[in-house]
């Protein structure tokens, strides 16, 4: 078992982040979020999807005056992504926004991040501070010449002392860049420095299957470092497929159970069935199928047989046909036909 940092924890709603809490999944909504009616879809098929965070662009008043009609139609926390306007920031916290993404250095006058400050804690609404390696501050940029991660920490530390200024300790953390070795590096950078709670994500990752990618890698390395305490995979995508890849990701790095773990070999020449079609319609049929079980697609005798037996429920394919298991017994043996109807079955019966 990994030993994950313990830092600070904050709460998003009811949603603790940080201090030892599972790792969180989160997205941001792509309607307008004066849009109620939209909004309100959307946010709730990232709910069903698993979305435990939702964040909203709030670029104008009309988007901030309609945070409590949103907030009022869902369960899930919501936060405000708010630039430059200090007052939008402080109509969110009025209306009940449960977390607010900002840079205190872009909110203009000193008074303006002290009056964001005190609406927040008035209110017990943490901050997350979002670093960006194309946002950096020209002064560091003149600094170090280029982003790199000690120009991220830095950026950040100044953020964290504008917040610290004004009595207000409730902070998240984000340092992005759409390079993955740069992103892992200020992570792991700002894990050192900084007590607060770190909000994952590799920003600026294209597609869904760039992204899915790029985003596995750098959020992955990150937690299997014991690094991160929540997560938002970005995808030039549908924002579910967001949460399904950050949950992916979860249970890949051994942080998130529930649900099915589907396994298939790959395709080689010893291989006498059409396992990629097998093993695509399979893992379409289990696409709802809630149950903590693995189930196993194997395409020939080399290790088929016994990668299956170690699975909960699996097939193994021969010359056309295959073998059926569960929990390492042999069931029978069926054609290939019926392999993928059979398996189903007998999942749903069990």
């Amino acid at each position: 078992m990994m030993k994950r940092d313990k830092t600070k924890q904050i709460m998003v709603g009811a949603r603790p982040v940080g201090g030892g809490a599972p790792v969180s999944v989160q997205t941001m909504c792509n309607t307008k979020t004066w849009d109620v009616e939209a909004t309100v879809a959307q946010i709730r098929a990232m709910e069903a999807a698993g979305a435990e965070i939702v964040r909203l662009a709030i670029p104008d008043e009309k988007s901030a005056r309609a945070i409590d009609a949103i907030k009022a139609q869902v369960s899930v926390p919501l936060v405000a992504d708010i630039h430059f306007d200090y007052k939008l920031a402080l109509i969110a916290a009025e209306r009940g926004i449960d977390k607010i993404r900002i840079n205190p250095g872009n909110i203009g006058a000193p008074e303006n991040v002290k009056a964001v400050a005190e609406a927040c804690k008035q209110r017990g609404i943490p901050i997350r501070i979002g670093v960006n390696a194309g946002s950096l501050e020209k002064p560091l940029l003149e600094k170090y010449g280029h982003p790199c991660a000690e120009a991220l920490v830095e950026s950040a530390a100044g953020h964290v002392a504008l917040l610290n200024r004004y009595d207000f300790d409730d902070i998240c953390l984000s340092l992005k860049c759409s390079q993955v070795p740069l992103t892992v590096e200020a992570y792991r950078l700002a894990a050192e420095r900084f007590p607060y709670p770190l909000h994952l994500g590799v920003t600026e990752t294209g597609t869904a299957w760039n992204g899915t990618i790029q985003s596995a890698v750098g959020i992955g390395t990150l937690l299997n470092e014991g690094i991160g305490d929540t997560l938002r995979v970005s995808l030039t995508a549908d924002p579910v497929q967001e949460v399904k890849t950050g949950i992916a990701i979860l249970k890949a790095a051994g942080l998130r159970r529930g649900g099915v773990k589907f396994v298939s070999c790959p395709t080689c020449g010893r291989t006498e069935i059409d396992l990629i079609g097998l093993a695509e319609e399979v893992e379409r049929r289990l696409q709802g199928v809630e149950r903590d079980i693995t189930v196993a697609v194997m395409g020939c005798v080399v290790n088929g047989p016994g990668e299956a037996r170690e699975a909960d429920y699996g097939v193994a394919g021969g010359k056309g046909k295959g073998l059926l298991f569960k929990k390492g017994q042999v069931l029978g043996t069926y054609p290939y036909e019926e392999l993928c109807d059979r398996l189903m079955e007998l999942i749903e019966q069990n």
